[in-house]
């Protein structure tokens, strides 16, 4: 396991290559390093010093090197190289590595790099970006291997050596008929281990599952993580075998999925790129448009607290457990957005299960409503005896606070339960409902809750 010393003699030793011009010793140091060991150290190079260790190493090496780097240090590198060398990258990288870079690139610098694609080249990149911008279309590479049901295992093996050679994954093969319509797919392991005389079609098991190429890239997560396959094919709406996606491909799907319901939760508008790289009024804009919004929810909470103000003039002891009401039903409204949000985007549950969700928030929240309301109950009970507070209505003050726990929790719970879906039957992203919005939410009528049992049980006395 390389450790950070290691790293940082590795770097050291870098810059001293190219401070020195031993190119002969640079490249052999790089070529003994994984290419994605280096894709985390040459980031920190200075443009020049980028470009040279490009030139200096073999082509395969450098496109390998080129598709780890993550976007903003390929964009630098297409600065800093020939046109040449960028020619060769962009013929070499893998369609769907390619995809995600020129897909980030503006439209006349897209136009300029394809006119350097071998015509081959130009046609599959063409034809990938021209699928709808998040859809599966857009990660698949259309390097794969299809081979006939009628053919026997040696001669795949043949054909395998004579063809594999430019693909990207040969760990499953894809059989087709003659019209190129995917029929099943047959795992290499099986091809090697079976007599050279079977045909594909005895190995055959008619269980393919694919992705469509419209699919959204996030109902290729589903599907990699519900049949547990690092490969899945790509066809059209008539099955026809488009290419493949990887599951390393997927892993960004999932990064950038996670990273965007995470910034949402968070009560932040998604930010397009890395946090380093989004400008400070990008920032400022993506913040303020969600605090405006909570802002304007709590002037709401004001209103409400300005609607009670005779009974709180009345009874000033009742202020006192506003923030107990209010934060015990913004966490329990938090608390279950959370779960849902997160088992919708597993797949766990869907809109058709929205009963049994009720259900089962709704005894979640009467039972930890209890819980708090009895917490608060004996809290009252016992100061007062002790210290001598809330004067001769310690008994009605308790009883108030215990029910108005009990059903603002209850409140909160369902509303943080119920929300999510709401917001996906309308086709809104459910992280939409984060966790600043349900407490901004359940805030606000928690107090017409608590001044409304108030209101009903002190009546008499204190009101």
């Amino acid at each position: 396991m390389r450790t950070e010393k290691d790293t940082d003699v590795l770097m050291a030793s870098l810059r001293q290559g190219l401070s020195e011009h031993s190119w002969p010793r640079l490249r052999d140091l790089c070529l003994r390093t994984e290419p994605s060991i280096l894709a985390d150290l040459v980031p920190e190079l200075d443009d020049p010093d980028l470009a040279i260790i490009f030139r200096i190493l073999p082509r395969q090496l450098s496109t390998k090197l080129f598709e780890y780097l993550d976007l903003d240090t390929q964009k630098r590198l297409l600065n800093g190289l020939a046109q040449e060398q960028v020619a060769s990258l962009l013929n070499e990288m893998s369609p769907d590595d390619r995809t995600a870079l020129l897909e980030e690139l503006p439209g006349p610098v897209v136009m300029a790099l394809l006119a350097l694609l071998t015509p081959s080249e130009r046609q599959v990149a063409q034809s990938l970006l021209g699928y709808p911008e998040n859809s599966v279309g857009r990660l698949m590479t259309p390097d794969y291997i299809a081979i006939k049901p009628e053919w026997t295992v040696q001669e795949v093996l043949r054909y395998i050596r004579r063809h594999g050679h430019e693909k990207e994954s040969m760990n499953v093969l894809y059989v087709t008929n003659d019209r190129g319509q995917l029929i099943d797919d047959i795992r290499i392991k099986d091809i090697l281990l079976s007599d050279p005389d079977v045909t594909v079609r005895a190995l055959m098991n008619d269980a393919v599952v694919y992705l469509n190429v419209t699919d959204e890239q996030e109902m290729s997560v589903t599907l990699f993580r519900k049949y547990d396959r690092v490969i899945l094919p790509v066809c059209d709406s008539e099955g026809f075998l488009l290419g493949i996606v990887t599951v390393d491909d997927v892993l960004d799907v999932v990064e950038e999925t996670d990273t965007r319901e995470i910034q949402q939760f968070g009560g932040v508008a998604a930010l397009d790129e890395a946090y380093m790289q989004v400008s400070f009024w990008q920032l400022l804009g993506k913040r303020a448009k969600w605090l405006v919004i909570l802002f304007v929810g709590e002037l709401l909470t004001a209103s409400a607290m300005a609607f009670y103000e005779d009974e709180i003039a009345k009874a000033v002891v009742l202020a006192l457990f506003v923030p107990l009401i209010i934060s015990s039903g913004g966490n329990s409204g938090s608390q279950a957005a959370t779960l849902i949000i997160r088992a919708m985007a597993l797949g766990e549950i869907t809109l058709k299960d929205w009963k049994a969700v009720f259900v089962k928030e709704g005894i979640s929240g009467l039972m930890l409503g209890t819980l708090l309301g009895a917490m608060g109950f004996v809290r009252i009970i016992l100061f007062g005896y002790v210290g001598h507070m809330y004067g001769d209505h310690m008994f009605l003050i308790g009883i108030t606070v215990f029910l108005t726990l009990l059903g603002v929790v209850l409140w909160g719970t369902l509303t943080g339960a119920m929300l999510p879906f709401v917001l996906r039957r309308f086709r809104i992203d459910p992280a939409t409902s984060s966790a600043p919005f349900v407490a901004t939410l359940v805030d606000v009528t928690g107090l017409l809750i608590y001044f409304s049992i108030a209101a009903v049980i002190l009546k008499g006395t204190l009101l």
